[in-house]
């Protein structure tokens, strides 16, 4: 099959890094190292995240797309591109970006359901109810539907009353790769020492700060774990570091922080690159993680994989995805949070437990695994279509700055599939 994948959507985290993995290892499954490759894969995006793409085999097209986002130009012009592809299938990775005028069916990824459980702030009625309806007939019209956890999974059924599931299958998200490289050595203490100043005991918190992840209750908790520590007269010097957004955007988390009188011991780091986040999540000696939903939720994940125990939630996919290697709290309860993070913090057999079912936990989870179900569901697909009616082939021009990228040197006639 000649299968799209529409890349378009995301940034350096979050669905840019599910979109990145699946393509490494479609090129290392089905690009013809284990034989002839069984599809071709048109990546459809910008050219300046094409350019991110190296080494890919020669079954993998790399497709500019530079019309901007929700014109009437960027859906028609999205169509023409695969038509003149003459793609079988399109692999739509995030629900929000939903296939318009697709002229073939359509597989769209699921991460999570979380803009449909909870109001979003300031917006309006009219606008919520438009995105649940486009969300709905997305669902319903697609070939395949791949959930990151059975949780997501559950979720979408009930919420949009897909049925009896059947066209829902489960992918597991798993570990970007560049997380994996461990343990920290002195050198990389020495960085992140120099760095950002940190040469402390820390809990640590890594991802996004948005309201459902519930980051004033860890730094409640914090406040009170510090007092009890104050009494056991240990670890006088801890710290908590948040990494995701600046504290700035946040001016609640500060009054948080202000009110719970540790100003001197919470810091935000905000951003913070790969090579350094690895560091962190190794050197912590907790992660504290508790969410109020998560669609999978990789940060414990992450974490696991380092040895580090982790205090997280027992909502949502979280259980699911830690299994039996992390501690489980009420995320809506600072002082079970507190206690939990207490515990694990003193007890030192139990934290070489979680480090030891930590490891082995985050070893259940690959991203080729994930691309292995995710191949079956396009030949599911596929073989379906084929079933309905015979695919039409139409030939259609493409508009100016939407050829082919070329990144590399080729011969001249030769089209290039490689930056």
């Amino acid at each position: 099959m000649n299968i799209a994948l529409d890349i378009r959507g995301g940034s350096d985290f979050g669905i840019a890094t599910y979109i990145r993995n699946v393509v490494q290892s479609l090129a290392r499954l089905d690009g013809g190292a284990q034989g002839p490759p069984r599809n071709r894969y048109i990546l459809i995006a910008k050219p300046e995240r094409l350019r991110r793409y190296r080494d890919l085999p020669e079954n993998f097209v790399l497709q500019a797309f530079p019309w901007p986002a929700g014109s009437l130009q960027n859906a028609m012009g999205f169509r023409n591109l695969l038509k003149r592809h003459q793609c079988d299938l399109l692999h739509v990775p995030h629900l929000f970006k939903t296939p318009r005028f697709a002229p073939c069916p359509y597989v769209v990824t699921v991460h999570d359901v979380l803009d449909f459980l909870h109001r979003t702030p300031n917006q309006p009625p009219w606008k919520r109810a438009l995105r649940f309806e486009l969300a709905k007939r997305a669902l319903k019209g697609a070939a395949g539907i791949l959930a990151v956890s059975k949780s997501t999974k559950d979720d979408v059924q009930r919420i949009f009353d897909l049925g009896d599931g059947n066209n829902i299958d489960v992918a597991y998200n798993a570990i970007d790769e560049r997380l994996l490289i461990g343990p920290a050595t002195e050198a990389d203490k020495q960085l992140i020492a120099e760095r950002y100043q940190v040469n402390y005991p820390f809990l640590l918190y890594a991802g996004s700060i948005r309201p459902h992840k519930n980051v004033g209750r860890v730094i409640e908790a914090f406040s009170a774990l510090k007092s009890e520590l104050k009494k056991d007269g240990k670890f006088s010097d801890l710290k908590l570091i948040i990494i995701g957004d600046d504290l700035s955007s946040h001016p609640d988390l500060r009054r948080t922080v202000i009110k719970s009188a540790v100003q001197n011991d919470v810091r935000f780091l905000g951003f913070v690159p790969v090579d350094a986040l690895r560091i962190f999540y190794d050197v912590a000696k907790i992660f504290v993680f508790p969410s109020l939903y998560e669609g999978f939720g990789l940060p414990p994940l992450e974490a696991m994989a380092h040895g580090t125990p982790v205090v997280t939630s027992n909502t949502s996919s979280l259980p699911e995805v830690v299994g039996n290697a992390a501690i489980l709290v009420n995320p809506e309860n600072v002082f079970e949070i507190m206690h939990a993070l207490h515990r694990v913090l003193l007890d030192e057999p139990l934290r070489e437990l979680l480090r030891v079912r930590g490891l082995a936990q985050a070893a259940k989870f690959a991203w080729d695994d994930a691309v292995l179900k995710v191949l079956q569901v396009y030949e599911r697909a596929g073989d379906k279509t084929a079933s309905d009616s015979v695919r039409r082939r139409d030939a259609v021009s493409v508009p100016a700055g939407q050829e082919p990228l070329d990144f590399s040197e080729r011969s001249s006639g030769e089209s290039a599939r490689r930056p």
